[in-house]
């Protein structure tokens, strides 16, 4: 088991929380929830940020640095997803960027919307 999923284990249990209430929160079922506390399923970035809310917790204090997060690419032409999955290691502050971006384009695509709807 990786020394994250061991904080994260820890930081559930002190607060109290289930594996089903972590499962739930990501929409999860219980053994799929398990499987990633205890290292059969990578925890995937996304996953990782909503562990942390859900724990009221910065990402950094459950997330490893070294360890590595499954990205699983979409075939354009095809629409399917690519048998090979790619492990890469993800730093905090490059993650934290991203979602900061992210965040933004989610903000923009909410004016859009409400633009398009005045229309």
């Amino acid at each position: 088991m990786n020394s994250g999923a061991e904080k994260l284990i820890e930081m559930r249990k002190a607060r109290g929380f289930t594996q089903k209430d972590m499962a739930d929160r990501l929409k999860l079922d219980v053994s799929g929830y398990s499987k990633r506390e205890s290292g059969q399923t990578k925890i995937r970035i996304g996953q990782w940020v909503e562990l942390a809310k859900m724990l009221n917790v910065p990402v950094d204090d459950i997330y490893e640095e070294d360890e590595t997060q499954s990205w699983t690419f979409k075939d354009n032409a095809t629409g399917n997803y690519g048998a090979n999955t790619i492990y890469i290691t993800v730093p905090e502050a490059l993650m934290e960027t991203q979602l900061k971006y992210m965040r933004k384009l989610e903000e923009e695509i909410s004016e859009l919307k409400q633009l398009l709807v005045k229309m």
